[in-house]
Formats: structure tokens, sequence, C-alpha cells
């Protein structure tokens, strides 16, 4: 199976190798014009870097618990302090280290300082007003594949804090920091989905769907912290999926209780010995206790736990996480680890994690070379130079050459009411498109390691299948057309594997 992953990966990086080359020939016609050199210099160090994750959502939507989830460590700032007013980028290093860009361009390093085993930040005495940005280095496996970044709340009373995150994502000038967005919302309003439309304008997403993912936040609270409110969380974000003004810039929704996530990430041997007496005690006196987190965190209580231990759970876990917990725990869940991965499982985190994988790292090559291609269209469009006709020929070669965005615009499309994909194949579609994992054996529904020549058998079928769903009489231009882009996906699989889509090897 070794072979067709190889190859894909191969057209990933060959694909960055030929937008590199496009992007040196147009820095060398635009030699002479500083402004659209400058954007594309910048543009060029970006496609080394990897993809830039923007976490953006209203005030107090959750933005920096879901990050320290994602990362596994209390890294961002959750009280609203200065640093919650700037733009912080989380990207991977070898040892921790915090840097502050200036909006002067200056850049000097802050003292890393840590607490609860992660990190303090502080702005060393520079008004937020004066900060471009703060770029954290940790040492953790889940930046590797992307640098995450949290910006300052949409919608903000600050005016000067609001437009940081706007100029961020480039809805001013539509040249974004972000190559995709994770957007966290209790309830869409009409100026949040203009941010995002804005956003996806300016990364080449316009219309594709293809850079933006909606998050329920603090999922927990949808069913007023019952024991069931993740489960009402689920509904209501199969609702939201529904509404058109979402549906218009966003490719899924999925509900997450970002304070649980966090728990189940790095709860600690203590907090189960914690939540152990709690489920011993008397359940009557445990559950008075915990209508508030007043009533919870009172100096005397009827529980073998002092009121710092009370405060540090619920400030870890919120109440939703500790009554879930020690419902957990008295329904026999045994240890540290298993509540962690219970804890995990009911967040929404690793659907989240799922989705973030399929959407955008496992394509972060393809995203990055639509997002260059995007910049170099406009400066084209507003600085026409001698020789541009070259450029134009090339850009649109390299656009016909990205089919994982179609692959997602078509993803985005099957979820919906009137999905273009035939009922009675849409799973199959969907995976086929990349849904469950993009590597073939994924696709294809098979267990990783398969050997090739099953993966080979298994492809030509699918083929098989979705060429006569895309040359049905009955089937019209919308489902023949989504049925198309499904064959080229298997037809991407044969090449990949060596096997011609008439069935046999190529000669």
């Amino acid at each position: 199976m070794t072979e067709p992953v190889r190859c894909r990966a191969d057209a990933g990086s060959a694909l960055l190798d030929d937008v590199r080359a496009l992007l040196d020939d147009a820095l060398a016609r635009y030699a002479d014009v500083p402004e659209a050199a400058t954007r594309l210099e910048a543009q060029r160090r970006r496609l080394d870097e990897p993809l830039r994750l923007a976490l953006v959502g209203r005030v107090k939507s959750g933005k920096s618990t879901l990050l320290n989830a994602l990362v596994g460590a209390r890294v961002a700032p959750t009280d609203a302090g200065e640093c919650t007013r700037v733009v912080t980028a989380y990207r991977h290093g070898a040892t921790p280290r915090v840097e502050l860009h200036g909006t002067d361009g200056g850049r000097r390093t802050l003292p890393v300082r840590r607490a609860d085993g992660g990190l303090r930040l502080e702005l060393g005495g520079t008004p937020p007003e004066d900060v471009a940005q703060l770029v954290v280095e940790w040492p953790t496996d889940d930046l590797l594949a992307a640098t995450v970044v949290d910006t300052p709340g949409i919608a903000s009373l600050s005016t000067g804090t609001s437009a940081r995150t706007h100029g961020f994502l480039g809805a001013d000038d539509g040249v974004s920091g972000a190559d995709a967005v994770v957007f966290l919302t209790r309830q869409p309003q009409p100026e949040d989905v203009a941010v995002l439309a804005a956003f996806q304008a300016g990364t080449g997403g316009e219309g594709a769907l293809t850079t933006t993912i909606t998050v329920l936040s603090r999922a927990d609270e949808v069913g007023a912290g019952r024991l069931d409110a993740l489960h009402a969380a689920d509904v209501v974000a199969r609702r939201m999926s529904a509404d058109p003004q979402v549906a218009a810039v966003s490719s899924a929704v999925v509900p997450v209780a970002g304070l649980l996530a966090l728990a189940g990430r790095t709860l600690r041997h203590g907090d189960y010995v914690a939540l152990r007496a709690l489920a011993d005690a008397d359940q009557q006196q445990v559950s008075r206790m915990l209508l508030t987190a007043d009533r919870f965190t009172r100096p005397e209580a009827p529980v073998p736990l002092s009121a710092e231990v009370r405060t540090a759970l619920l400030d870890r876990l919120g109440l939703f996480g500790v009554r879930l917990s020690i419902a957990l725990v008295r329904a026999g869940v045994p240890d540290a680890t298993a509540l962690a991965e219970e804890l995990l499982r009911r967040s929404g985190l690793a659907e989240l994690q799922r989705l973030l994988r399929v959407h955008f790292t496992e394509r972060g090559a393809q995203l990055r070379a639509g997002t260059a291609l995007r910049r170099v269209e406009e400066v084209l469009a507003e600085h026409p130079v001698a020789g541009d006709d070259e450029l134009r020929a090339e850009l649109e070669r390299l656009r016909l050459a990205i089919p994982d965005l179609g692959e997602l615009d078509l993803l985005a499309r099957s979820r919906a009411v009137d999905s273009p994909l035939p009922p009675e194949l849409r799973a199959e579609g969907e995976r086929l498109l990349g849904a469950e994992g993009t590597d073939p054996a994924a696709r294809l529904g098979l267990p990783a390691g398969t050997p090739d020549d099953v993966l080979r058998q298994a492809a030509l079928a699918a083929l098989a299948r979705w060429r006569t769903a895309a040359d049905d009489p009955l089937a019209g231009r919308a489902a023949a057309d989504a049925a198309g882009v499904v064959v080229r996906a298997c037809e991407a699989l044969l090449a990949g594997s060596g096997v011609s889509a008439a069935g046999g090897r190529p000669r």
C-alpha cells in the first residue's frame, strides 16, 4: 500500500514546487512594483510554513479553551486579560518560547512563565494596541501539522480589539493571515457570517466552502448543564448546519464542550481521586452541592474534600464536567486514564479533530497552494505588467491541478438536505472523497496495510459504480456532475497505484 500513499504525497509536494516557481517568476516580473513584490514575498514565505488555522468567534465563545484542548496544555489565557486582546500564534518548537511582534516591525523575546503545567502569557508592559501578534512555540506534536492562531473576539465592545481580528483575517484588504478558520459560536449573527465570507473570498475559498468549519461552542451549556446536554447540542448543531447563512460559509457544524475536552486531555490522578471521593459520598447531598458553583465551593460541605480541592475541580472541569465525571465514576469507570478517554469521547473534540484532519491538515499543501494562487491572481488584476499572460496561463494550469478543493466542496454540499450524491451511494461517495481520511485504504473503506492488489480491485469496482451513476440518463445535472467528481477521485487512486482506469497496468 505504500506506493499509492507516497504518490499522493509526492503530488502535493510537486504542486507546491510548481507554485513556488510561479511565485518566483512573478517576483522577478514585479521587482519594480514594491507593493506587489511585498505581497508576493510574504506569500512565498507562507508557502513553506505549516498551515495556519485561526480560531475565530465572539468574546467568551471559548476560543482559548478550545485551543488549549487542541494543544493538550493550558497555553492560551482564558481570562479577560490583555493577552486575549491580541492575535497569538501557537506553533511547534523544541522548547517553550514567546516572541512579541510589534506594530513598528520590531521583535523581542518575552520571559516564559509556567503555570499549572502550562504557560502564563504577559505582554511585558507593551500596550495591546502596539502588538501585531504574539508567537508562542510549544513542544507538542499537536502543533506539527498546523500553527493554531487564537484571535481576539469579533464584535467586541473595544473596536480596536475586533479590528485586530478583522485585519488578521483579511476582512479589510483581502490579505488573510490564516489558511483556514474554526468559527466558534452559540448563535451566528449576520456580521459574523460577513466576516467569514470575506475571509473565504480572500483565501480563494469563495463559494467552495473549503476553508471554514463551525463549532457549536460550550456545547454542555446548550442543555442547561444536564447530563444529556451534549445530545441536545448535537440536535442544535444539525439544525444550525441546515441554516442557509451558515451553510453558505461553512463546510460542517460540530458541537464541542471545550472545557470537558481540555479536562480529558489534562486530567490527573489527583483529580480522579477527588472525583472518586465525591462519587462515594451521599448522592443526595452531592446532587444539592452541584446545583450551583457557589454551593459546590462553599467552605463547609458534607464531603471529605477541602474547598480548595473542589474549587480546583470546578476550574478544570466546570460544573457539567464534575457532574458527568461523578456519574461516570459511579457507573464503574475505574481510573484516571479511562475517565479521560470517556470525557474526550463525549466532548466532541475527537470529531472536530477528524474534521480538521480531513478538511485541512491532510490537504494543507493544496489549501496553501490555493491561497497563493489567489494572491497571484489579485496582483495580476491590480498591477498588469509586460508578459503577465504567461503568468496567467500558468496560474490557470495550477488551479486545475488542485482536485482536492473540488472534493471538499462536494463533501460540504453532500451534507445538505438536497445532497447531489445518490442516496444509495452517498456514504461511499463521501468516503471516496476523503471524509474518513485521504490515504487510499481510508478512501476505499479498507484496513490500513491492505495489499496493493486488493486496493486496486476495490478502486476498480468503485470506479465502475460511479461511472454508471455519472452516465445515468435519469440523473439531473447536479447529480451527474457530483458523480463525475467521485469518478475523478477513483481515477486518481488508480493512477497512484499504477493501474489504468480501463482496468490494466499502463504500458
